[in-house]
């Protein structure tokens, strides 16, 4: 029995690892996405039901996050990710981090960037989907 628990409890680690891995790649896309303004990568990567919230309060829906990247009114020249962590609960997956980076809208000229980020995933049909973000200003 013990050997039993050990041999399931070693499986269930490895599943965990290798979602957490998933998820940190799905991050990664959605990253290199934003700095390339990449319609069809931010379109493939969002929930159909995305609700993105800006640290200003703004909320998008998938329609309108895409289009703001994509069209260039948001451009985003640097971007890294700091101190983040993944918790997944079956095909949920919370991400936290800080993300530091420049961005350079039209009309506004360039800026530093450094918020708070919580992102939930949704895994549907074996991929993982942005299904919400939260911004948040940090002290």
């Amino acid at each position: 029995m013990i050997i039993l628990a050990i041999a399931f409890g070693n499986q269930e680690t490895k599943a965990q690892h290798t979602e957490q891995i998933s998820v940190e790649k799905a991050v990664d896309k959605l990253t290199n996405a934003m700095l390339t303004a990449n319609r069809n990568a931010l379109s493939d990567l969002a929930s159909d039901k995305l609700s993105y919230g800006h640290s200003s309060g703004k909320v998008e829906n998938k329609k309108e996050f895409v289009e703001t990247i994509a069209s260039g009114a948001s451009v985003f020249e640097q971007l890294q990710i700091e101190n983040q962590s993944i918790d997944i609960d079956h095909n949920t997956a919370i991400v936290r981090h800080t993300l530091t980076g420049r961005t350079n809208d039209p009309g506004k000229g360039p800026a530093a960037l450094k918020i708070g980020i919580v992102l939930v995933w949704t895994k549907a049909d074996g991929s993982w989907k942005l299904l919400a973000r939260q911004a948040f200003k940090l002290p």
